[in-house]
Order: structure tokens, then C-alpha cells, then sequence
């Protein structure tokens, strides 16, 4: 078993392209989250070793244990790739990626097509397993294409006798993308029909998610994306709860503006232009902005953000206004009746 499962529940940091580069796996690090993986980094990119591709392979020392997540639909290929990244970086561990519904990835035969190609994906797992054996291989699928084609039970086995030896399950169809809901109900049969972990991931928002999920399932640990974007604390949150049965109290929202203003730092002197550093930080900006107040005037104004300066105005103003308005909200007179 791989040593994070050890009389642990492991809470992974999903990968997300575009979002979980080496600075947040960081930050998310620090909050408590116990596994990282990459990016999804093309397996074409990384066997024609091109310059791009070869930098979404970075990570610290900090970030361990840490997968690479390849992508791609020729066996040879990944398993070239993969030999490739293991000389190169010597991550922790590798992981396909089976899941991802994004077009560009699906026309390529990579990601969730290949839950329409069993046969294929089984030769994608078993070539990449073999030729970096024995290090380990693990894999990230959605419970199948449609809700007419569910087969995460068949596939989960499968990549079980291929040598897989962990499978994150994604709750979701390739053809929902992220909308509706995740089925824990596909996810609970994967962690039932399998020898290996098994971590679920879909729709936990919350730390009373993560614990409803390990009670009523048998997953081995959670896997959590979008909660982890907007809110990167929620796995010290969890941690708090799992362990004691109470409620963190969210940071201030100074403390959430020092934690944003630390991120576009240390992606400022990562990238070593503060302009381009600044313009790759507004997606996740426009994450961060989720429940903070005034937050339609935030997005608008993240949109245009382009120097660390610019950031520390907009925080002061936001800090302002939200003492402006509980000033007034005390102040107001009581009418009697």
C-alpha cells in the first residue's frame, strides 16, 4: 500500500489545470492537504520534449508526496514519457489521467474518451506501469462518458489488474462536465469492488461532507478541486473537524487578503514578472472572490489587476468598505412600533 494510506484518511489536492501549479500546491500544502498532483502535463509534450510542457513538470521539495499526472492516448508514447519524467523529476508517484472532459483533450483520445475504449485504456495503464515498475502508478477517472455508460466498476477493475495501485473517482459522466451532482453512489461501488484505495472526489464543499463520505463509503481518502481553489484552508478545516467534531472558524477577511497577497507574491517571484504574473492570477482571483463582500466590484476590478500595488489598493478598499458598512449596519436607528 502506498505509505499515505498508512492508518491515515489522505485529503488530495485535485489536479486542475490552470490552478494547481507548484505555488498553490504550496499554500494548499500548508493548510493541511496531504497528497498533491500535478497539472495534467501532455505525455506528447513531455516525449517530443517540448519547453512548455517541461515546466508544468516543476514542483519543491515542500510539495511531497507529489504525482505527475500524464495524459495522452498512445501506450508507447506515455510509457516513454513516463521513463522520461521519472529520470527527470523523481516524483512520488505517477498518475494517468482517465478523467478530464475538456475537448481539446477528449479529440485527442486522451482523458475521459478513453472510458469509451476500455481495451485502449487498459494497454495505456499496463505500458506505463511496466516500464516504470515497480514505482507506483496510480490513476484519476470519472464513473463513465454518459449516464447511459457507466462503467466505473469495470474500469476500476480493470486498472486493478493492470497494476494500478490507487484510483481517484471523479462522481461525475464525461458528458456532464461539472454540472448536477456527483454520484457517491458509483463512487461507493468503485471503493467495494476494488483491493486498492479508492479516494473520492466530487461535491465536497464542506468538512461535514468529507466525514458524511468516509462513514458511508469505504474510500480510502477525498480529493478535493473547486472548494480548494476558491477556499485553499477548507483541508485545515477538515483536519479540524475529522479530529475534534467542531467547526474552524473561517479566516477574517484580512487574513484571506494576506493569504491572496502572499500568493500573487510568491507567483510574482516565481515568474519573475510581476505584469505576466499578475495577469495568470486573475482566474484564481476571480475564485478568491467567492463570499468575500462587494465581491461583483472585486471581480471587475480583477479583471484589470496587473501589479502587486494595484492588488494592496484593491484590498484596502474592500477592507474599508466591509468596516464602512458594519459601522452603519451598527448605527442604524431601531424604529419603534
Amino acid at each position: 500500500m502506498l505509505p499515505w494510506f498508512q492508518d491515515r484518511f489522505p485529503l488530495y489536492l485535485a489536479p486542475m489545470a490552470g490552478v494547481t501549479d507548484t505555488t498553490f500546491r504550496q499554500l494548499c500544502k500548508e493548510y493541511g492537504a496531504d497528497v498533491m498532483v500535478s497539472e495534467f502535463v501532455s505525455a506528447e509534450g513531455i516525449f517530443r520534449k517540448n519547453e512548455r510542457t517541461m515546466e508544468y513538470l516543476d514542483f519543491s521539495e515542500s510539495e511531497r508526496p507529489l504525482g505527475i499526472q500524464l495524459f495522452g492516448g498512445d501506450p508507447e508514447h506515455l510509457a516513454e514519457a513516463a521513463r522520461i519524467v521519472l529520470d527527470w523529476k523523481r516524483p512520488d508517484f505517477l498518475d494517468i489521467n482517465f478523467g478530464c472532459p475538456v475537448s481539446k483533450v477528449v479529440s485527442k483520445n486522451g482523458g475521459s474518451s478513453l472510458l469509451r475504449d476500455c481495451p485502449l485504456l487498459a494497454r495505456i495503464a499496463s505500458a506505463i506501469v511496466k516500464a516504470v515498475a515497480p514505482f507506483p502508478v496510480t490513476a484519476k477517472m470519472r464513473i463513465g462518458w454518459s449516464t447511459d455508460t457507466i462503467n466505473a466498476t469495470t474500469t476500476a477493475r480493470l486498472l486493478e489488474d493492470c497494476g494500478i495501485q490507487a484510483i481517484a473517482v471523479h462522481g461525475r459522466t464525461k458528458e456532464q462536465g461539472y454540472s448536477g451532482l456527483a454520484d457517491w453512489d458509483v463512487i461507493a461501488q468503485v471503493a467495494e469492488c476494488v483491493r486498492v484505495p479508492v479516494i473520492g472526489n466530487g461535491d465536497l464543499v464542506t468538512a461535514q461532507d468529507v466525514e458524511l463520505r468516509r462513514k458511508t463509503t469505504r474510500i480510502a481518502g477525498a480529493m478535493i478541486g473547486r472548494s480548494a481553489m476558491q477556499h485553499p484552508w477548507i483541508f485545515r478545516e477538515i483536519k479540524h473537524y475529522l479530529a475534534t467534531g467542531t467547526h474552524l472558524a473561517r479566516p477574517s477577511l484580512d487574513e484571506q487578503w494576506a493569504h491572496i497577497r502572499r500568493h500573487c507574491a510568491m507567483e510574482t517571484a516565481r515568474q519573475g514578472n510581476e505584469l505576466y504574473a499578475m495577469q495568470s492570477m486573475r482566474t484564481q482571483l476571480m475564485a478568491y472572490s467567492r463570499g468575500m463582500p462587494d465581491a461583483k466590484r472585486l471581480r471587475e476590478k480583477f479583471a484589470h489587476v496587473a501589479s502587486l500595488a494595484q492588488l494592496d489598493d484593491i484590498a484596502a478598499e474592500n477592507i474599508a468598505s466591509r468596516i464602512t458598512d458594519s459601522f452603519t449596519q451598527s448605527h442604524a436607528p431601531t424604529l419603534s412600533v
